[in-house]
């Protein structure tokens, strides 16, 4: 797509987040829900699909075009981003990344309209930072096709999914790792399958979470992501998935530690003390230029780690990095605009007290700060320092 037509789109998003997401926003938190008109209006926008390419009805905006998007969409409460993230992000990559020519043609058109929502279960109660102790099993059929058991834990958008990217390993090749775990496209309503209650979250409300269970779950051979080639390859599959996702959740924490930077500059003019704004004291001031560094250097690795991403430079390190850093970025700048706040941002209702809550979550999936550490280092070692 042309970047003069990423401009537009860019501009209308930022302009329906401000206008129709923002007023909502103490109502989503309040009912853990998002209006019906919301979601209507998200698939309208095409924003169920903007990294799906265009042969499947999305737009297929590359990384760099991406970053812009996702940063207005991060000015408000992630649950909106939820709504739709998946089909853009790891669920939807696994299409991308390892399926079949049929299985694109399926189900990409589905996701990138908005008709369908899909899940990416590969997190289980003991696999998690490590899917090599992953569980769920995949048992041949001799008739053909599988047999899936197991549990998932912690899966988004699992309430209202219409597909699941189910990880499982091969039953009749045991062990931890990487070897011998598969994907699989397992439909909403599929006897076995069964979703347990939302879970109660401490933030991101409205962003729907809860178990997946798996209980004898039959599916044919063309539910294996990349058919027979396929098998096996779900592991290497998931982690070009989440390099991907990575780039995009630093993008929404520059995104929403850009709000919390203009919640807490309009906040400390207004707020007064001593007879006159606490934005005239100096260490107030000190908190804001913390918090502006911290949003500049956020910004200006996302764009260059989109850049790297797109040109197949480094789809690696570069989205750990800035995976890393900004999602411990916006949790110091959400701190220090509940700092800034005083008494007033710990109460409930107050913009800055429910992001402080929701930005916790950044920290730890797509792979915890530490994951991403563990990446950096392997990364930096097997390069001997060199750029």
């Amino acid at each position: 797509m042309d970047d003069s037509d990423v401009t537009e789109i860019v501009a209308s998003v930022r302009r329906f987040v401000r206008e129709r997401v923002v007023p909502l926003e103490a109502t989503i938190d309040e009912t853990d829900a998002i209006p019906d008109e919301l979601r209507a209006a998200a698939a309208e926008m095409g924003l169920y699909g903007f990294t799906i390419p265009e042969q499947y009805g999305g737009l297929g905006l590359t990384m760099s075009q991406e970053v812009p998007l996702v940063q207005e969409l991060g000015w408000t409460t992630p649950a909106f981003r939820s709504l739709f993230g998946t089909n853009n992000g790891i669920a939807g990559h696994v299409l991308l990344e390892g399926a079949t020519d049929a299985q694109k043609k399926l189900y990409l058109p589905r996701l990138a309209s908005g008709e369908w929502t899909a899940s990416f279960a590969l997190t289980e109660s003991e696999a998690g930072s490590d899917p090599g102790d992953l569980r769920t099993t995949a048992r041949r059929r001799p008739e053909g096709g599988w047999v899936l058991n197991g549990a998932k834990r912690f899966i988004t958008n699992a309430p209202v999914a219409d597909v699941f990217m189910v990880f499982a390993r091969d039953a009749d090749r045991p062990g931890r790792g990487a070897d011998g775990i598969s994907a699989f496209l397992v439909e909403a309503g599929t006897p076995g399958l069964t979703v347990g209650p939302r879970d109660h979250k401490m933030g991101q409300q409205g962003a729907w979470t809860a178990e997946v269970f798996l209980d004898d779950v039959v599916v044919p051979d063309s539910a294996l992501v990349g058919g027979a080639d396929g098998l096996g390859g779900g592991y290497r599959t998931a982690m070009r998935c989440l390099a991907h996702g990575r780039l995009h959740i630093a993008a929404l924490c520059v995104g929403l530690a850009q709000r919390l930077l203009e919640e807490t500059v309009a906040y400390a003019k207004t707020r007064r003390q001593s007879g006159r704004p606490i934005a005239e004291f100096q260490l107030i001031q000190a908190l804001i230029a913390d918090s502006q560094t911290d949003v500049y250097a956020g910004r200006a690795m996302v764009v260059a780690a989109a850049g790297q991403f797109d040109r197949g430079e480094d789809v690696r390190m570069a989205p750990s990095a800035a995976k890393y850093f900004c999602s411990e970025m916006v949790g110091r700048v959400a701190d220090r605009a509940v700092q800034v706040h005083g008494g007033v941002g710990y109460m409930r209702g107050v913009p800055v007290e429910r992001f402080y809550r929701d930005a916790r979550l950044f920290r730890i999936y797509e792979g915890t700060s530490q994951i991403q550490q563990l990446v950096i280092a392997k990364q930096a070692l097997a390069r001997d320092g060199r750029p």
